[in-house]
């Protein structure tokens, strides 16, 4: 039998919960659980992954959220 893939992650930035994300039809829809990560708020991402490496960029300072 193949693996179940899960439909919601959590995403921690330097040990810091920044959100979860859930799988629906277009993606993984960003929720942040802090106040720093509003601006990603329901971003969709192609993958947790690609969540985790935004978030962690965005709270850095590397990227703005209208551009990430």
């Amino acid at each position: 039998m193949g693996r179940d893939m899960s439909d919601t992650y959590i995403i921690e930035v330097s040990s810091e919960a920044a959100g979860i994300v859930v799988r629906d039809k277009k993606g993984f829809r960003f929720f942040a659980a802090s106040h720093r990560f509003n601006p990603l708020e329901g971003r969709v991402f192609s993958s947790a992954r690609e969540a985790e490496r935004v978030a962690t960029r965005f709270l850095a300072g590397g990227i703005e959220a209208a551009v990430a």
